[in-house]
């Protein structure tokens, strides 16, 4: 064998070996893709609505919603489960601030609550938040300005995902 092959032997080993390791520590955390959601046959087809028709949120559930075949009516019937998000909104806590009293940093908390409803049962109540921390700073108020919509509109995608997973565990 000549120095060449073994060379290149020893990389494809070391690739197979870097690709092997990573694999493993993936599946180790709990890592795993997001992939599509099942959701129960029932709703599979499904009215939504909202106190906020036009809202971001809504937007982004009815997104995820037919992204994952699932059939969004934009009228109500008497005999489809009805998806109505009640309310979301956006809070934020002081955590810390400048020696000039100035706040220098906020913990973002965006609440969700909504409702899965069948017909002829109680609705299912539903009420989660997300948290996220956004540090401030006056002297750059035009990237903070950027960097907060950024976070709010990551904010709103992960509730659409949460809504989403919320409905996949429902099992009737």
């Amino acid at each position: 064998m000549t120095k060449l092959s073994l060379v290149i032997k020893s990389l494809t080993f070391r690739k197979l070996a870097i690709a092997l390791l990573t694999t493993s520590l993936l599946s180790a955390c709990g890592f795993q893709l997001r992939g599509d959601y099942l959701l129960d046959d029932e709703l599979q087809t499904l009215y939504l609505s909202s106190s906020d028709v036009h809202g971001e949120l809504t937007r982004l559930v009815k997104l995820s919603l037919t992204r994952n075949q699932v059939n969004v009516l934009k009228h109500a019937k008497t005999d489809i489960p009805e998806l109505r998000i009640l309310a979301d909104k956006l809070d934020r806590r002081t955590l810390s601030v400048f020696s000039n009293g100035q706040v220098a940093e906020y913990e973002l908390i965006y609440s969700v609550h909504y409702q899965v409803r069948f017909t002829g049962e109680d609705a299912l109540d539903f009420r989660f938040e997300l948290y996220r921390d956004y540090q401030d700073d006056p002297n750059l108020a035009l990237a903070k300005s950027r960097e907060l919509s950024l976070l709010l509109s990551e904010m709103r995608t992960s509730a659409a995902d949460k809504i989403l997973r919320d409905l996949a565990r429902i099992q009737r």
